[in-house]
């Protein structure tokens, strides 16, 4: 197994690609602490792990609020003794509230990058310091094609808050290198998970989303596991500052 003995968080787990990853980690040998704000659905992924004969604890938390994620970080290693992996999948988009920058209220830009950008930054910040201890560790940003691309119009605070992924990402592999732990970016395309619901409500959505995707098809959560798992793991020794692509070609187009 690829994780055997790895402990990994992974937030926005309780459903779509947080779970699918939580999953997959779990398949793969690793103790998976399965974050979410919500109760019902983290318990229900830890559970299911749980019934495959993986390891799994359910840890509440808000990756905006700096309280939670440090209690989250402390009950990590009081249940398993470390961290060796965290995966920042906890994101949040506002279907027909984000908007272009002039019509855009603060309220959903200050949320949207409140989770989405300083989320990732508080967990690796409480995450980095047991790394250091245990001599190094992987950090996986979830990242999207709309933050160094034009392809969402008028969704300025998701695509501006996924753009600092990208900065956040560069910036923490550098800093970290020689600590060995590495800062990777994982970028899925449109994918089918409950965050952009709204979006693909209606068959006309559902299509114009998937012409935007060369290979022509919405993504499903388990497209970006094997990528997940590989980043967490030994095999990825030498990768870092990196930005891997599970989007059906949509970066290239």
């Amino acid at each position: 197994m690829r994780l055997q003995d790895k402990i990994a968080i992974v937030t926005g787990a309780g459903a779509g690609m947080g779970g699918a990853v939580a999953v997959a980690y779990a398949r793969e040998g690793a103790s998976v602490v399965v974050v979410d704000v919500n109760e019902t659905l983290g318990r229900a992924t830890a559970q299911l792990i749980q019934n495959s004969g993986g390891r799994a604890s359910f840890v509440y938390a808000d990756v905006s609020d700096a309280e939670s994620v440090e209690s989250m970080v402390r009950q990590t290693v009081d249940l398993y003794g470390g961290v060796d992996v965290l995966y920042t999948n906890a994101g949040v988009q506002f279907w027909h509230a984000d908007a272009r920058a002039h019509e855009l209220s603060e309220e959903i830009w200050d949320r949207t990058h409140s989770v989405n950008l300083k989320g990732a930054w508080l967990c690796s910040k409480y995450v980095i310091p047991i790394m250091l201890e245990r001599g190094g560790g992987s950090i996986i940003l979830v990242g999207s094609p709309t933050g160094f691309m034009g392809c969402a119009p008028g969704y300025t605070a998701y695509s501006s808050s996924k753009g600092g992924v990208i900065g956040l990402t560069r910036i923490m592999a550098v800093d970290y290198a020689k600590d060995n732990i590495r800062v990777n970016s994982l970028f899925p395309a449109t994918t089918d998970t409950p965050m952009i619901a709204g979006a693909l409500a209606t068959a006309e959505n559902r299509k114009k989303l998937a012409e935007m995707i060369p290979m022509g098809r919405i993504g499903q959560p388990e497209d970006v596991a094997g990528l997940a798992i590989f980043l967490a793991s030994d095999e990825s020794a030498f990768c870092t500052g990196g930005f891997y692509m599970a989007d059906g070609g949509m970066t290239a187009w």
